[in-house]
């Protein structure tokens, strides 16, 4: 495997082929219904590169950080690029509060034209096999290299367990997201998994106050568990989808490139919805 120093939360995680995997591509069942809903069953996960214009996905990356005040920006980048330049303007609010870029932008008709992009919707009306719903919480993440902030690791399920289970999660990295840029990395079949099993995993944690993330540390909950953390080289246009109950985190950002990402998600029209994701996303929203 190839030499990388990885982290998550600031907890090193060693690359090794006993902790980490590719994940699989499915694109070439696009087209398939039968088979994506067999392939997600089995898997938990569908990894679909290329799946969006490449162009569309930078263009909206643009869009984002060509919002922020000057200085966050190296110099002589486009907003496009996404290239921090090592510091933080001290005007700049919290990450998706108020008055931050996030806030306004994740309420604007330019995201919205992208989260509601047809042939999501017809893919995730293929995989949950009726008329689906666009939850209206869509979350809109980006991190830059020196924060150490990462997503533990969790299952959809625990943040969103007063509606339906039957709901799909759309991850979308926007813009290229190799490993080193902090992507979502998958435990490998852990959708299967009783939650009995991981239940102890939720002691090890930097957030005491917060008991849905199962552990911020990522070696420790692999060899726990048994199983390795699945994951790719990320580019502009992939999209990942999961089911609500396979656990994954996210890597730290380690390079001078942003990462930036969108989480969307899918239900089946008449299902019951958490009231939480009825609204629009904030940071401090507390869901």
């Amino acid at each position: 495997m190839k030499r990388v120093h990885l982290s998550s939360n600031n907890v090193p995680v060693p690359f090794s082929s006993e902790l980490f995997a590719p994940l699989t591509p499915s694109a070439g069942h696009l087209g398939d219904p039968a088979a994506l809903r067999a392939r997600l069953h089995r898997d938990g996960y569908l990894y679909l590169p290329g799946l969006l214009p490449r162009a569309d996905v930078l263009r909206l990356r643009g869009r984002y950080f060509s919002l922020f005040p000057p200085g966050y920006l190296a110099p002589g980048t486009r907003p496009e690029d996404g290239v921090f330049s090592g510091s933080v303007p001290s005007d700049l609010p919290p990450h998706g509060v108020a008055e931050h870029p996030a806030y306004a932008f994740v309420r604007s008709d330019r995201f919205s034209a992208f989260v509601t992009d047809p042939g999501l919707a017809g893919l995730a009306r293929d995989l949950l096999g009726g008329t689906v719903e666009l939850l209206r919480r869509r979350i809109l993440r980006h991190f830059h290299r020196g924060s150490a902030l990462a997503s533990r690791a969790h299952v959809d399920r625990d943040y969103m367990d007063r509606g339906t289970e039957r709901t799909l999660t759309f991850w979308i990295p926007v813009g290229d997201c190799p490993l080193a840029a902090g992507p979502l990395i998958y435990l490998e079949g852990s959708h299967r998994l009783p939650r009995r099993q991981y239940q102890g995993l939720r002691t090890v944690t930097d957030r005491p106050e917060d008991r849905r993330p199962i552990s911020h540390d990522l070696e420790l909950t692999g060899r726990t568990l048994g199983r390795r953390w699945l994951w790719a080289d990320f580019a502009a246009g992939d999209v990942v989808v999961h089911t609500p109950n396979i656990i994954h985190a996210s890597l730290d950002t380690t390079t001078d490139t942003m990462r930036m990402s969108v989480d969307i998600r899918f239900v089946r029209k008449g299902d019951a919805q958490d009231p939480r994701w009825s609204r629009p996303w904030s940071a401090d929203d507390g869901a």
